[in-house]
């Protein structure tokens, strides 16, 4: 039986460079791109700059059942609960089962972790051993500025989520994001900031929290304030094909 790598590429800088990795290291690389159909527009021509600079096809998977995250939030009547993020099970992870199904067999899955993300890696390798998880760029010493720098000498632009300060290029109004990332998809995507804050309404969850007191009280965006939140300083985890809290350090 020959050599079968799937890659998931998630139009992050750093799911880019690992798969360039993988397309070098291994025969039978399989890559995949899950599509939520709520990532901002220009990350289609950057998963196509990448199909150049790879010189092979990924392969566009997409849900059946769902457009975009809205659309999840609005058809399961929720938002998040404890560790279960239900945009990232369907428009993701559901995927990611029907892939491994359809293949039955694989040598190793190649993920983009950095090297920042050890603690990470090691914690999925203990939960997920069946999946032979892969990690390149940590082989490699590698970070997602020096995957930035990659990219930038092979005259590949990154994507535009980016270039406007975003850490990730995340769904446009990811759920999981805090006060300030909130706060700058209220200014640079007004739109989906209002539908998620009519959303919330509806289903009556929200994506914030806050801790008053000794109390945790939800925070819904149309009682956010302006000028609430840092986002430079905030930790947001890029969005995979996992609900990623079970790999925090």
């Amino acid at each position: 039986m020959s050599q079968i790598i799937i890659a998931w590429f998630s139009c992050g800088i750093t799911s880019a460079v690992a798969c360039k990795i993988a397309l070098q290291t291994y025969k039978d690389v399989v890559l995949y791109y899950t599509d939520t159909g709520s990532q901002e527009e220009d990350s289609l021509r950057f998963l196509h700059d990448c199909e150049q600079w790879f010189g092979q096809k990924i392969n566009i998977v997409r849900s059946k059942e769902y457009t975009n995250h809205f659309d999840v939030i609005e058809k399961k009547g929720l938002i998040s609960k404890h560790n279960y993020y239900p945009c990232t099970f369907e428009l993701k992870k559901r995927l990611r089962y029907q892939i491994e199904d359809d293949l039955k067999y694989w040598d190793g899955q190649v993920w983009g972790f950095d090297i920042s993300e050890t603690n990470r890696a090691q914690r999925m390798i203990e939960q997920y051993p069946n999946m032979k998880p892969l990690f390149p760029l940590i082989d490699n010493q590698l970070s997602k500025a020096n995957c930035a720098c990659l990219l930038a000498k092979e005259g590949i632009e990154l994507p535009r989520m980016y270039k406007m300060g975003y850490h990730n290029n995340n769904c446009i109004g990811c759920i999981r994001g805090g006060m300030g990332y909130w706060n700058k998809i209220r200014i640079d995507f007004p739109e989906d900031f209002e539908r998620m804050a009519k959303l919330e309404r509806v289903v009556g969850h929200s994506c914030l929290k806050e801790r008053i007191g000794n109390e945790t009280k939800a925070l819904f965006l149309d009682e956010l304030s302006p000028d609430r939140g840092d986002f430079p300083t905030e930790i947001m985890p890029e969005c995979g094909l996992f609900c990623e809290l079970e790999f925090m350090n």
